[in-house]
C-alpha cells in the first residue's frame, strides 16, 4: 500500500476540506470500535462519505482514504470484503437501482478497484489486471453515464444519487485514462467473447450500451467502429431483414412475406452472426420457429452446422425439435448456440445422452427449484424452459461455465468436466437437483446426501450464473465439503481422495502435491515438477496425450507475483501451439481466464492455439503455479529424463513467487 491519510491530507482545500473532517473522525471511530468490540459504525463512515461524492475533490479525498478505510474494517462482514468475488453486472444494478447505502458502499468500493488498478493500493486478494478489467465492464455496463444526460429514474434518486453516481463515473474516466473509451469498452467486450462464456447477460448490457454510444452525435468511432457495430448488428440486427431492429411483431410479418432464396440469406446471416461473436439476437429463436413450420430443413444452415452437427440434427429430429420448441425463445436466444454447439460435439451419439435429455423435456422443477429460477431469470418463461435452455448451453460450451460469485471452483470445475466428458452424468445430477432439490453422491461405498449437510461454502445466494449452475453448485458444494471432512486426518491432502470420488472414475489414481499439508512448506518440489513433465508432456511420457481431463490446482499470483490463494483448474491438453511451443491448455471456472501471474506469465486465451474456453500456458510457466494434480502411475514417462535446464527454471519461478519461504 503506497498512499497515507495524512500524506493525503495535504490536498484537501476549501469545502472539501471541511467535509473530510468529519469522514476521518468516522474512519477512526470504526476502527476503534472493530479493534475492540468486533461492532462497526460504518454507518457514520458512510453519511460522512455521502457529501463528499459529488465533485472532484471530494472523490480525490476519498480515493486517498482506500487505506484507511480498509485498515478500519469499512468492508467487513459483507460480500464487498472480496473483491475477487464481485460481479460487474451486480455492481451495475447495485449502483444504479440499489438502495443509498448499497450504492454508496459499492460506490467507495469502486474507488478502492481504481486505487487498486492503479497500484497506489495493494490488496491481499485482488490483482491490479482484475480490478482494471471489472472497473472497464462496469464502465461500459454505464456507458450511458458518461456520454449523455441522465435519465428519469437516474434523476429521480433520493439524496441526488444519480448525480453522485455520474460524478464517480466521469471520476473513473478521467482516472483509468482512456483516450478512447469506446475502443477499450470494444476490446473488453471481444476479449471476454473470445472466451466463449455461457453466460452473457452482462456482455449483452455492454453491447446495448455500446449501441447507445455509437448513437450519440458527438462520439468519436475512432478504430474501434467496425468491432463494434459488428457486436451491436449481432444482437440487435444480424440480418437484412431486421437489420434496423424493427420489433419482433414487424419482423415476424416479413418474414412471412419472404420467399426461399431471401429465407436461405437470412439463415446464413443469422449463423455468421453467432458463430463470429457467441451471441444470439432475440431475432434468431422467431425465425427458427417460423422455419419449424415452413423450412426444417433450413435450420441446421441457420445454425451454421457442419456435416458432423447436421449429421446428428438429421439422425434425433424428433430430439431436436422438440428441444428448439421447448427451449428456444427471444429470453433464452442463446440456447440456439447452446444447441449449435452441442451437436457439433457429436454427444448424442453417445447412448444415454439422447434419453437423457428426453428426460430433461419431461421433467417437472420442485417448488424450491423453481423459485430459485424465478428469482434469478424471472418469470416471463417457465422454470423448466429456463433450465433446459441452460442445459444446451453448458453442453454445448462445456468450457464456458464459470462460479459468478461462488467460491466454489472445484464444483463449476465438476460440471464442467461432466459436460465435457460424461454428459449423461451432469444430465442425471441437473434431474436430481431440479426435480427432487437433492444430490446424492458415493464416498468409499457410502451414500452422501445433500440435503441432509449443512451449507458448505455456497452460503449466499448466487449471482452471474446459468440455471444448471444455480440448482446444481449449492448441492455440490456441500457433498464436496463433507467428503472433505471425511478424508481429514489422514496425514495426506484430502483433495487425493476427494477429486477421484467427487469427479469420476476417469479420474487419475496418481496424486502429487508440491505442499505438505501441516507445515505448507515445500516437500520434494523437484520431484514434484519431475513427476509432472513424466506424466503429461508427450516428448517425456511417450506422446501419449491427455485421455480424459484432469482436476488440478494452481497458486494463484498477481502481477507482482503475491500468492492470492489456491484455485481448482482442470488440465484439459498439452499441444505445441502455432510456433512450435509446448504449452499446456486448460480450464478455469473463474469467469475470466485472461490473467497476469507476474514474471511475464501472462494467461493466453487466444491466438496461440486455443479452443473456446481453454487458457494457456508454456509447460514450465504452468508448472511454476502448479501445486497438485493427478495422473495415470501406469502411463508415466522416466522423471530422470527430464531436462534439469526446464525443471530449475519452473522451480526459480515458483521459488520466486508463491513459493517464497516455503
Amino acid at each position: 500500500m503506497s498512499m497515507d491519510i495524512h500524506e493525503s491530507a495535504r490536498h484537501d482545500d476549501g469545502t472539501s476540506g471541511e467535509l473530510v473532517k468529519p469522514l476521518d473522525a468516522a474512519i477512526e471511530r470504526l476502527c476503534a470500535a472493530n479493534a475492540v468490540a468486533g461492532a462497526s459504525p460504518v454507518f457514520e463512515v458512510i453519511d460522512a462519505a455521502r457529501p463528499l461524492m459529488f465533485d472532484a475533490r471530494g472523490l480525490e479525498a476519498l480515493y486517498a482514504r482506500v487505506p484507511a478505510l480498509e485498515a478500519a474494517g469499512f468492508f467487513g462482514g459483507s460480500d464487498w470484503d472480496y473483491p475477487q468475488t464481485l460481479v460487474p453486472s451486480l455492481a451495475v444494478r447495485t449502483i444504479r437501482h440499489g438502495d443509498p447505502v448499497a450504492t454508496l458502499v459499492e460506490s467507495l468500493s469502486q474507488i478502492r478497484l481504481l486505487a487498486v488498478a492503479k497500484g497506489d493500493y495493494s490488496h491481499p486478494s485482488l490483482s491490479a489486471e482484475h480490478a482494471h478489467h471489472f472497473l472497464a465492464q462496469v464502465m461500459a455496463m454505464n456507458l450511458d453515464l458518461v456520454v449523455s444526460d441522465l435519465h428519469e429514474g437516474d434523476r429521480l434518486r433520493p439524496d441526488r444519487l444519480g448525480y453522485a453516481v455520474q460524478n464517480l463515473y466521469h471520476y473513473l474516466l478521467e482516472h483509468l485514462g482512456y483516450e478512447n473509451l469506446l475502443e477499450h469498452l470494444v476490446a473488453e467486450v471481444w476479449r471476454i467473447l473470445e472466451q466463449r462464456p455461457v453466460q452473457v447477460d452482462g456482455v449483452k448490457q455492454m453491447v446495448t450500451q455500446i449501441a447507445a454510444c455509437l448513437n450519440t452525435p458527438d462520439t468519436i468511432v475512432g478504430e474501434a467502429g467496425e468491432d463494434a457495430r459488428k457486436l451491436v448488428n449481432a444482437v440487435f440486427g444480424p440480418t437484412e431483414g431486421c437489420r434496423e431492429d424493427p420489433g419482433f411483431d414487424v419482423y415476424a410479418e416479413r418474414l412471412a412475406g419472404m420467399d426461399d432464396a431471401t429465407l436461405l440469406q437470412e439463415a446464413i446471416a443469422f449463423a455468421q452472426a453467432m458463430h463470429s461473436t457467441g451471441l444470439v439476437s432475440p431475432y434468431m429463436p422467431g425465425f427458427i420457429r417460423y422455419l419449424r413450420n415452413r423450412w426444417n430443413a433450413l435450420i441446421p444452415t441457420a445454425l451454421g452446422l457442419s456435416h458432423t452437427g447436421a449429421d446428428a440434427f438429421h439422425c434425433y429430429p424428433a430430439l431436436i425439435h422438440t428441444l428448439i420448441d421447448e427451449a428456444l425463445f427471444a429470453e433464452t436466444s442463446q440456447a440456439a448456440y447452446g444447441l449449435a454447439m452441442m451437436l457439433e460435439r457429436g454427444i448424442l451419439y453417445s447412448p444415454p445422452v439422447a434419453p437423457s435429455l428426453w428426460r430433461q423435456l419431461r421433467l417437472s422443477l420442485c417448488d424450491a427449484a423453481a423459485q430459485k429460477i424465478v428469482a434469478v431469470f424471472g418469470n416471463r418463461r417457465s422454470p423448466e424452459c429456463f433450465l433446459l435452455a441452460d442445459v444446451l448451453n453448458v453442453l454445448g460450451r462445456p468450457l464456458g461455465v464459470g462460479q459468478g460469485n461462488y467460491p466454489t471452483c472445484q464444483s463449476t470445475r465438476a460440471l464442467s468436466m461432466w459436460a465435457f466428458n460424461t454428459p449423461a452424468d451432469l444430465l442425471r445430477v441437473v434431474a436430481w437437483a431440479a426435480r427432487d432439490d437433492e444430490i446424492v453422491m458415493r464416498f468409499e461405498g457410502y451414500s452422501i446426501s445433500s440435503r441432509e449437510l449443512g451449507a458448505g461454502l455456497a452460503a449466499e445466494p448466487p449471482v452471474d450464473v446459468d440455471a444448471v449452475s444455480l440448482l446444481t453448485v449449492p448441492h455440490l458444494d456441500r457433498i464436496y465439503f463433507e467428503m472433505g471432512r471425511r478424508s481429514a486426518g489422514r496425514g495426506e491432502d484430502p483433495h487425493k481422495w476427494v477429486n477421484a470420488e467427487f469427479h469420476g472414475d476417469h479420474v487419475g489414481h496418481g496424486f502429487r502435491i508440491a505442499v505438505d499439508v501441516f507445515t505448507g512448506g515445500l516437500k520434494d518440489f523437484e520431484g514434484f515438477i519431475r513427476d509432472f513433465y513424466a506424466a503429461y508432456h508427450p516428448f517425456y511420457n511417450g506422446n501419449i496425450p491427455v485421455i480424459n481431463p484432469q482436476p488440478a490446482g494452481i497458486a494463484v499470483t498477481d502481477s507482482a507475483t503475491r500468492f492470492l490463494g489456491w484455485h481448482a483448474i482442470t488440465i484439459q491438453r498439452l499441444a505445441l501451439d502455432p510456433s512450435q511451443v509446448m504449452r499446456v491448455y486448460f480450464f478455469n471456472p473463474n469467469n475470466d481466464s485472461g490473467q497476469d501471474w507476474g514474471q511475464g506469465i501472462v494467461t493466453s486465451t487466444q491466438g496461440n492455439g486455443e479452443r473456446y474456453g481453454e487458457a494457456s500456458l508454456p509447460v514450465v510457466e504452468f508448472a511454476s503455479r502448479l501445486y497438485v494434480f493427478h495422473y495415470d502411475p501406469l502411463e508415466k514417462g522416466e522423471p530422470a529424463d527430464i531436462p534439469a535446464g526446464e525443471v530449475d527454471r519452473a522451480m526459480r519461478l515458483a521459488r520466486q513467487s508463491w513459493a517464497s519461504g516455503r
